[in-house]
């Protein structure tokens, strides 16, 4: 299952020490101008080597657009994009080429495939998702008027107190880590650097929001908004958890205290819907938070399993995230991006 999407819809293919890594994205109407110098900025914005708190591979992540698109504008043909891999260093993982990593895919593609590509992790390598930042920034112009906005909420025990205050969010960029309050920005980038220093690694949260959604987004029964903005981040390495709204904190109220109550023109005076109600938007902004786990990779001495049935030890070795939250804010906006393009195709599919 490489594709993701119905109408607007991106097939990927690559490994993260292969030629390259691409897609092709269908579905896209003709006429739209891309901005490729903005598209070139959401994929600088996750890749490697950006700053001293992620993984210091060396890849420009320079997106090659191949068909689809003639004077910059979209023709409706199927977009092909390609971007080369320029910085591989695939002996950093002979040591693992038969040992399988404690929480890691290693294990489980093994036993489904019955092969495994042990170089960077292959097809399992967070790599992949520079594929989904191209194909949510062409989303993007589908979806102008949509504004969405991901951030990191938590490192650790660090956390924002409210992680959907009325933040600045001109601050997001302004700090490695892109956490708007810039004090809790500085504690999250000294945690992560002690971390570093352990060989360890540790978790967080993203917190996104979505304003200026139209109401109306939403399929009903299981192509619900919810459902597909949770398949979406779900998706992503490393998550281990999708919460919309007030979520879990909802078990706990009444309903005369969940309970949105309706203004006359439709918007409500509480958003504990999270924007979403039966599965569809209702205008107001749609809020969630995506819980990351600590990246399986340690520069620590391990007890794990090998091939061939044995117990060994084993040393993490090459480059990797000691915390994978600072590069995953535009991935989660990226498929943010590329779910709500598709409801929004499917919704004038209707209109028509």
């Amino acid at each position: 299952m490489n594709s993701f999407g119905r109408l607007f819809k991106i097939s990927t293919f690559g490994e993260s020490h292969g030629v390259a890594i691409g897609g092709v994205i269908d579905g896209v109407p003709s006429g739209i101008k891309l901005d490729f110098d903005w598209i070139q900025q959401q994929l600088d914005r996750r890749k490697p080597g950006q700053s001293a708190i992620v993984t210091q591979r060396k890849e420009p992540d320079t997106v090659q657009f191949l068909s689809g698109i003639i004077d910059g504008i979209t023709t409706g043909a199927s977009i092909g994009f390609i971007i080369p891999n320029d910085n591989q260093k695939s002996h950093d993982y002979d040591h693992i080429k038969g040992v399988y990593r404690p929480s890691h895919a290693d294990y489980t593609y093994d036993k489904k495939y019955g092969i495994r590509d042990h170089r960077g992790g292959g097809r399992t390598s967070a790599r992949e998702t520079a594929n989904w930042v191209v194909g949510g920034a062409v989303a993007k112009h589908i979806i102008p008027e949509i504004k969405i906005t991901a951030y990191v909420s938590s490192v650790g025990e660090i956390k924002l107190d409210n992680v959907y205050s009325n933040y600045d969010f001109s601050n997001i960029e302004e700090t490695a880590v892109r956490c708007p309050d810039l004090i809790v920005a500085e504690q999250m980038i000294e945690r992560i650097k002690q971390i570093r220093k352990e060989g360890d690694t540790i978790g967080g949260e993203v917190t996104c929001i979505i304003q200026n959604v139209p109401v109306g987004l939403g399929e009903p029964i299981f192509d619900k908004l919810h459902a597909r903005l949770g398949q979406a981040m779900l998706s992503i390495n490393a998550v281990k958890g999708f919460e919309y709204g007030e979520g879990f904190a909802s078990t706990s109220m009444k309903g005369s205290e969940m309970n949105d109550q309706f203004n006359p023109d439709g918007t409500t005076k509480t958003n504990y819907s999270g924007g979403i109600q039966g599965g569809v938007s209702n205008g107001m902004d749609i809020y969630f938070k995506v819980a990351f786990k600590p990246v399986a990779t340690l520069m620590q001495e391990q007890t794990t399993l090998n091939a061939n049935g044995d117990m060994v030890e084993m040393h993490g070795k090459g480059r990797h995230d000691p915390c994978v939250v600072p590069r995953a804010v535009p991935i989660v906006e990226a498929l943010a991006a590329m779910t709500l393009a598709d409801m929004v195709l499917i919704q004038r599919t209707r209109n028509i």
